[in-house]
């Protein structure tokens, strides 16, 4: 698996992130939360994620978009290391429920610790 983060791999099916968080299950570190679905895709694409900042924690559109660039770019630099070996599709949403504005050191290695626990946690069931 490479590296980008490519237009493919975007969660962007209204009906499917409703889906996600009606019937999803839930992984977290915080100040990061997973919603995660097992499902399956057209494309052959394994995973397929979003992310998302509250607008009741960050009022101002330019920090929540600031948060959201951090997210995507520490799931896009770790996803190959943690999603190698799947082989069932997922789709996931990666929420950002901390109160304060993070650094991207910070982000990096709560989101390592959220791909560990996401593993885990499917690899039992």
């Amino acid at each position: 698996m490479n590296t980008s983060y490519s237009h493919k791999e975007k969660l962007k099916s209204e009906k499917l992130i409703s889906q996600l968080f009606l019937e999803g299950k839930s992984v977290s570190a915080y100040p990061l939360r997973m919603v995660y679905l097992k499902t399956s895709f057209q494309d052959k694409t394994l995973v397929k994620a979003g992310v998302s900042v509250s607008k009741r924690n960050f009022k101002k559109a330019v920090n929540r978009n600031q948060i959201k660039r951090l997210l995507r770019e520490a799931y896009r630099l770790q996803k190959a290391t943690y999603f190698n070996n799947l082989t069932t599709q997922y789709a996931l949403m990666i929420l950002y429920i901390g109160k304060e504005k993070p650094t991207f050191k910070e982000i990096e290695a709560k989101m390592a610790q959220l791909l560990q626990k996401f593993i885990e946690k499917t690899t039992k069931e």
